[in-house]
């Protein structure tokens, strides 16, 4: 059993709801440069960090001052192609201020598919080799089959991601501080459960519906991110991304969130 703070290489995927506000679906300003500041204290402790970032759609509605998401593909395009400059431009600026590079990679499942994924493996490999933070997202502007599926496949793509970079843990920060064994916004008597060994019935009886009004997903898609990684014997935390601080006491072994392993000697992050 390897604690937290010996896995070396991460991939953290963060959602719409913990880059923006909720009720504008702008740039949440102050919790982006905690997280950017967070994972560049991680990245300098020795940790290679991929992040894989929604948000593009979320940011261009916010950029365009759209106040609900549009529901033909091209308006979802539209939004795409706008708010990814703005992310990455974001991006780039605050793991700057921290010497950090970062690189954008935007994917399809067509480029997801087994007689190419190799592609993606090696320019990953050659990134991460050369000191850079590879920012990871779909490819909303073309990919449409994502865009009329709704399906909020990001939690989906960072479990092929974290696959396909061979990485030691898949941290997804959502709005919501992990599993829960029953709904926390109907009820105050909500447990929160700290370990997942599998994914049963009951397990997937506990994901709920979608997110936020500019975001897509919500529990059930990270539930099945969790058995992609599951496949490829890859752990998972399941945490709030509007507490980026969080990250610190995950990565010094503390019990934060949900930690989905197979495991069974694991009974919490600190153990």
């Amino acid at each position: 059993m390897r604690k937290i703070s010996e896995r070396k290489r991460i991939v953290v995927k963060v959602g719409t709801s913990t880059l923006t506000h909720h009720r504008t679906g702008r740039l949440n300003i102050r919790r982006v440069e905690r997280l950017a500041k967070t994972l560049a204290d991680i990245y300098n402790a020795g940790h290679e960090v991929i992040l894989v970032s929604s948000g593009a759609i979320g940011l261009g509605m916010g950029k365009l001052g759209l106040t609900e998401r549009p529901k033909d593909t091209p308006g979802k395009q539209a939004c795409a192609a706008v708010g990814q400059c703005e992310l990455m431009n974001l991006y780039d600026n605050l793991f700057a201020d921290y010497s950090i590079t970062v690189a954008q990679m935007l994917l399809t499942r067509y480029i997801l598919l087994e007689d190419r994924r190799k592609n993606v493996e090696n320019a990953l490999e050659r990134l991460l080799s050369l000191g850079a933070v590879p920012v990871v997202n779909e490819n909303d502007t073309v990919a449409i089959d994502e865009l009329e599926l709704e399906v909020g496949e990001n939690d989906s793509l960072a479990a092929v991601v974290a696959t396909i970079a061979k990485a030691d843990l898949l941290i997804i920060m959502s709005d919501i501080d992990g599993l829960y064994d029953c709904d926390p916004h109907k009820s105050s008597q909500a447990r929160l459960i700290s370990v997942v060994h599998e994914i049963d019935e009951g397990i997937r009886k506990l994901a709920g519906g979608a997110g936020s009004k500019f975001g897509t997903g919500g529990m059930r898609t990270k539930i099945h991110a969790v058995e992609l990684a599951y496949e490829a014997g890859i752990d998972v935390v399941l945490m709030n991304g509007r507490k980026p601080k969080r990250l610190y006491d995950l990565f010094e072994d503390k019990k934060v969130g949900t930690l989905f392993t197979l495991d069974k000697t694991i009974d919490g992050p600190d153990a």
